[in-house]
């Protein structure tokens, strides 16, 4: 059988609250799957997710990305 192959990540870091920013931008923190500062998550890299990164750059931070 063939191995998969790896699917490029990237790590994203929640910097900043959520309290008092509109609706959608904390829609975004929570399909993204961010809870709190300092919470990372890794996701796949796809242009719907970079989409969501870029719609709140003020609030998070891509820590890094691997292949």
């Amino acid at each position: 059988m063939p191995a998969k192959a790896a699917k490029k990540t990237i790590r994203v870091r929640q910097v900043r609250s959520a309290i008092g920013r509109p609706r959608s931008q904390r829609a975004v923190l929570g399909s993204l799957g961010l809870r709190r500062i300092r919470h990372e998550v890794e996701r796949e890299d796809t242009p719907a997710v970079r989409g969501m990164v870029a719609k709140i750059p003020h609030l998070v931070e891509v820590v890094e990305e691997t292949k």
